[in-house]
């Protein structure tokens, strides 16, 4: 269904009037314009709620900026993304779509995939710019471009980049084409490799996860994300000295594999690299939030934090944990984890529980791979310290931002993205149809007021137990009284099972029967 969206509440609007009002008022009203806020959207890759303290009191990790974000903000506690891996949840934040819709039903691309955004749909890059706005993007594609290649997987560092970022709005990239972990290992600025010569590194094994492939000679892991922050700082200063509105959308490299945290972090959190890696995204919000503020446009800028999908950690003590050890194993890394052995891919509870006491990780249909931070600032508009527990996804970012502009989304564009504009202004009332989400291998979840359904058996991803898309018996949990997933009621509703099954087919159904050409 089609929205056209209202231009965005009171309470917001007259935050934005001029402070020369009083000396307009004999003009036209057409005459007094209101400024246009500058939007950052800053995307983790892979953290989890429980990684940020102000989420979880007892995080092991300190994240005093994130924590600031959301004292001076609001928290979205029920927020999810679009899917519990990379790609198909950046589609949907880009494009305010469910990815379901594209060509992508599972998985994700790789590094030297082809695009994914289909031509001349409509991104949220197109509504700034359509609205006078420089935009940018900073950081992990992983959307797909057509790189220059002189055979498969090998590159052309002369030749041109097409249909990435600047084909989908954006007037600036610097950044790479995947995740960390996925070949080729150079920059891209605009539509250029950034290297004049690459060499082949081998694949490492976990913390420091790598796949073997091209690398810039110019390329290290380890300083990739203070060379993302650097670019975005100095696009702040610019737009801000020229006094042009801008977009920029950061999607880190952090904390997703290679877990490779500049060195001045590592062993500052006390748990392993991973504790550190997010010690470091965590102050990449506060150097982006200290160029704002030095830039005097605090006021006029909204920040928006969130991640991609949970954290890929997991809970070693958990019964699904896939890698579990029997107590009597005698193995010697039995009771040990990530804290005091870096090389293992988890934590135990007591340790620390990257994504809170909900179940599963990163890949699972279940809370843990896809309800995330989501942490909205915005000085002057938005009330700080606010919790809203109502469901939202980050496909409504769109939407969203296409309501603080009071712009309208063209028809046939962002299908799935509802404003929650009202939310963050504290009116209401608030409605959007049901959120939906799929695990790695495209096994759906329906979200309708405290009810999760879910399509298939099991956990759709890497926890246990595994299952295939629409294999039964289906799960029902009400979140009211068991956000952790553990009691499935499925047998006692079967009228909510019949009622949740219509609404999921009438947003899926279609796109079932299309394979995926990825």
């Amino acid at each position: 269904m089609i929205r056209y969206l209202k231009p965005f509440p009171s309470s917001i609007r007259k935050n934005f009037i001029l402070s020369t009002l009083a000396m307009t008022l004999a003009l036209p009203l057409d005459a007094v314009a209101a400024p246009q806020p500058n939007v950052i959207v800053i995307l983790a890759d892979d953290m989890g709620a429980g990684d940020v303290r102000a989420l979880n009191p007892d995080s092991a990790i300190p994240t005093p900026n994130l924590d600031r974000l959301s004292r001076e903000g609001l928290a979205f506690t029920d927020a999810h993304s679009g899917s519990a891996v990379c790609t198909p949840t950046r589609y949907g934040l880009v494009t305010g779509r469910y990815c379901r819709r594209s060509s992508l039903k599972n998985g994700v691309l790789n590094g030297y995939s082809e695009h994914l955004i289909e031509p001349d749909r409509f991104t949220i890059a197109d509504l700034f710019k359509a609205k006078g706005y420089a935009t940018a993007c900073f950081g992990k594609w992983h959307l797909g471009m057509d790189l220059p290649l002189q055979d498969k997987d090998k590159l052309d560092l002369g030749g041109t980049v097409e249909n990435g970022p600047l084909a989908n709005g954006f007037d600036r990239f610097y950044g790479i084409a995947a995740s960390l972990d996925f070949p080729p290992y150079v920059f891209i600025r605009d539509d250029k490799i950034d290297a004049t010569a690459v060499k082949k590194t081998p694949g490492r094994m976990f913390p420091d996860y790598l796949r073997a492939g091209e690398t810039g000679t110019n390329f290290k892991h380890e300083n990739v994300q203070d060379q993302l922050l650097a670019e975005t700082v100095g696009f702040i200063r610019e737009q801000a000295q020229a006094k042009n509105p801008f977009f920029i959308y950061l999607p880190l490299p952090s904390p997703h594999k290679p877990v490779l945290p500049a060195e001045r972090f590592q062993g500052t959190s006390g748990v392993g690299p991973y504790g550190d890696y997010v010690i470091q995204t965590d102050w990449t919000v506060g150097e982006v939030m200290k160029a704002v503020r030095d830039c005097g446009i605090d006021d006029d800028t909204m920040i928006v934090y969130t991640s991609d999908n949970g954290s890929f950690m997991f809970l070693l003590d958990a019964p699904e944990c896939p890698n579990k050890l029997p107590a009597d194993s005698g193995n010697p890394k039995n009771g040990s984890d990530h804290k005091t052995d870096p090389t293992i891919q988890g934590f135990n509870a007591a340790s620390h529980r990257p994504n809170l006491n909900f179940r599963g990780t990163k890949a699972d249909i279940y809370e843990g791979g896809h309800r995330v931070p989501f942490l909205v600032r915005f000085p002057g508009a938005v009330e700080g310290g606010r919790r809203v527990s109502t469901t939202v996804s980050l496909v409504d970012i769109l939407a969203t931002c296409a309501d603080l502009l009071g712009a309208e989304v063209p028809q046939g564009a962002a299908e799935d993205s509802f404003s929650f504009l009202p939310l963050l202004a504290g009116e209401g009332p608030y409605e959007r149809a049901p959120v939906i989400a799929h695990s790695v291998n495209g096994s759906f979840a329906l979200y309708s007021k405290q009810w999760k359904f879910i399509a298939t058996k099991g956990s759709g991803g890497r926890t246990m137990p595994r299952s295939m898309p629409f294999e039964k018996p289906y799960q029902l949990y009400d979140r009211s009284n068991d956000v952790e997933e553990r009691n499935n009621v499925i047998d006692a509703h079967p009228e909510l099972v019949q009622q949740f099954e219509k609404e999921l087919m009438v947003v899926v159904g279609d796109s079932l029967q299309q394979p995926s050409s990825k």
